[in-house]
């Protein structure tokens, strides 16, 4: 199918600003018709309404005959982009429900997923699974769908990593291809949409930029993401409540290459997750933990980016991240105290003891370029300085990992602003955090966005190890 003709017209100076947080820096005004999307993203009404029974019933051994075309489809019914969006209605302030609206106009209303009603897990299990089996009884329609199909997420880092965790299931049963995943912005930070290309905030002309968006997206080429398992393992007496993205570990798989010796408890409880931006310790997960804790507890509060990003700073003065000294709380005190860094390099299969910089307080593994609402905290280093402190340059698929820290507030807000680089710490294959408590009683960390408190045992450490998932996820670049 030919691409729907495009007109560029003129837009008012403040239309134009608001486009670029779509991803639309480069363009004026797009118009597309909006018939011609429709007919680029709909799939067949029989698929659809076959979809929607099985992820409804959750249940594919059997597809009801009324709702399969006798014979099966020829190929040619198929969309040339057919497209699924998952929506998350509590991201973006007020607007979830009237762009889940506006998207169900654009495309179908079985083709968007409100994922307070259908998880990505259960459209993984029961959707796809039934376009598979329509597939797999000889309908080339739906053979096509399956092969071409795109997933869209509107939401935060938060809801693109949930989309991208079920997805990458399907490499562990050989389930190909996987689908690829762009990015409407609605959260906070939005990194990963910063970072291929998607924008970084919602925009005001929302209604126009959405069908410009999708039109992208059907066409955008496919980029590859690292993806990185975490194993957090601890005591079995402590008590944590984990994020949502962590779940019970049914094993205990740290790395036998590196000895824990006395320092490994005797019975311990692990939970696993994997992150595809950032995990960090320190002050910045305490901030984040007090700031989701105030948003879960007063949702009321937070309406939006704007009086999301206001309350954040009010957490981070009122915490110590800018106004307390190091000396004036063991609690306050640098990370060295409570943890040590082990890593790997790539092509080698020893573990070696990096040393944690005296007086941080926040260290972050980061594996996108974009950080924190778009800052770029590893930095455009010299040729001479990668070459002296063995590093490569960064990118989001190089099966590389960067540990970089920060000393305080004021550090990482000359950090954020990219007046200076964060404090490098190393470049690595493979992490291993040991955390041991003290004078501290609990430390914070957060993963994409998600923090937790975990707690310290004085008497054995707590470890947190990230290895790198052996199979890349897809991302539609909006660039």
């Amino acid at each position: 199918m030919d691409a729907p003709t495009e007109k560029f017209v003129a837009l008012e100076a403040d239309e134009t600003t608001s486009m670029r947080g779509c991803g639309l820096a480069n363009l004026t005004w797009v118009g597309v018709d909006k018939e011609e999307l429709r007919q680029r993203l709909m799939m067949p009404e029989y698929i659809r309404l076959a979809m929607r029974d099985c992820i409804k019933r959750k249940d594919t051994t059997a597809i009801p005959d009324h709702l399969l075309l006798p014979g099966g489809a020829v190929a040619d019914m198929a969309p040339h982009a057919p497209m699924v969006v998952f929506i998350n209605p509590k991201s973006g302030g007020r607007h979830g429900p009237v762009l889940k609206e506006r998207l169900q106009q654009l495309m179908s209303e079985e083709q968007v997923f409100d994922l307070t009603e259908v998880k990505p897990n259960e459209f993984v299990r029961y959707g796809l699974a039934c376009l598979e089996k329509v597939a797999g009884e000889g309908d080339e329609c739906a053979k096509e769908c399956r092969a071409r199909l795109r997933v869209m997420v509107a939401g935060g880092d938060g809801t693109v990593g949930w989309v991208l965790g079920c997805l990458g299931e399907l490499n562990k049963d050989g389930t190909l291809p996987i689908p690829p995943v762009g990015v409407i912005p609605l959260g906070t930070g939005n990194d990963p949409s910063r970072s291929f290309g998607w924008g970084g905030s919602f925009p005001f002309a929302w209604r126009i930029a959405v069908k410009r968006t999708l039109h992208r997206a059907s066409m955008g080429p496919v980029a590859r993401l690292d993806s990185w398992k975490i194993l957090v393992s601890m005591p079995a007496g402590e008590v944590v409540n984990p994020p949502y993205s962590l779940k019970p570990a049914a094993e205990n798989e740290l790395d036998q290459g590196l000895d824990v010796g006395v320092d490994a408890p005797l019975v311990a409880k692990s939970y696993e997750g994997v992150f595809y931006n950032y995990l960090s310790i320190g002050m910045d997960a305490q901030v984040a933990y007090g700031f989701h804790h105030l948003r879960n507890t007063k949702p009321y509060l937070a309406q939006g980016p704007i009086s999301n990003k206001l309350i954040y700073s009010g957490f981070s003065c009122t915490q110590g991240w800018f106004c307390t000294p190091f000396a004036s709380d063991p609690g306050l005190r640098g990370l060295r105290n409570i943890l040590k860094i082990h890593i790997k390099k790539v092509y080698c299969s020893e573990w070696e003891e990096i040393a944690v910089p005296k007086n941080v307080r926040s260290v972050v593994a980061l594996n996108l370029e974009s950080y924190g609402s778009g800052s770029h905290p590893w930095g455009n280093l010299k040729p001479d300085y990668l070459e002296k402190r063995g590093f490569v340059e960064a990118h989001c698929d190089d099966g590389l990992i960067e540990i970089f820290a920060f000393k305080h507030g004021w550090h990482a807000s000359f950090v954020m602003t990219e007046l200076i680089s964060a404090k490098h710490i190393a470049q690595a294959a493979a992490v291993r955090f040991e955390l041991r408590g003290g004078d501290w009683k609990d430390a914070f960390l957060q993963m994409d966005g998600e923090p937790w408190k975990q707690p310290m045992s004085t008497d054995y450490s707590t470890f947190v190890e990230i290895k790198k998932v052996p199979f890349q996820s897809l991302m539609i670049n909006g660039v």
